[in-house]
């Protein structure tokens, strides 16, 4: 379990396990989001797919990674590059109560982003989070042919992943 790819929809909890993950076993983490919209002097660009690729596989030479982000079709290399894919599942009512408490905390300053937290985006993710469960069959076939390396964790319980007890 050194290279970690951890997807799932909007306020799954992504970053939070990527955190705990990478402070547990001491492997850097990397948000996809940051790779994709890259931060310069001048503000954030995108990336084109190939500058990600060629990002990816820098850090992929260095050694162990985590990667966090949604299922974006420009870094679904991943998944074959990952020797563990976590897919956090937690239920939709959860995911959108946790949109919410986030827009909340990040327009009261407590809670900070790397992007604009406004109405737009608010109602962004909740069309985002929308569009994964319109589409959820399709994600779920393409993660079939990786099942053998596939952790679904519906509670983002960090105990629930059988192959840290084994490292310990």
């Amino acid at each position: 379990m050194s290279k970690i790819l951890i997807t799932g929809i909007v306020a799954s909890g992504k970053t939070t396990l990527a955190k705990q993950l990478s402070s547990s076993l001491g492997i850097p983490w990397h948000e996809l989001d940051a790779i994709v919209h890259h931060r310069t002097s001048e503000g954030r660009h995108k990336r084109t797919a190939e500058e990600q690729l060629e990002v990816i596989r820098g850090i992929d030479q260095s050694g162990p990674w985590i990667f966090e982000g949604v299922d974006r079709i420009s870094y679904r290399h991943l998944f074959e590059m990952a020797d563990t894919i976590i897919f956090l599942d937690p239920p939709l009512w959860k995911r959108k109560m946790r949109i919410m408490t986030r827009f909340i905390k990040q327009n009261l300053g407590l809670e900070k982003c790397g992007y604009r937290s406004d109405i737009v985006m608010l109602k962004l993710m909740y069309q985002w989070t929308r569009e994964f469960e319109r589409n959820r069959s399709t994600f779920e076939s393409f993660l079939h042919p990786y099942q053998e390396k596939v952790i679904r964790l519906v509670d983002n319980d960090i105990r629930e992943i059988p192959e840290l007890h084994l490292m310990k």
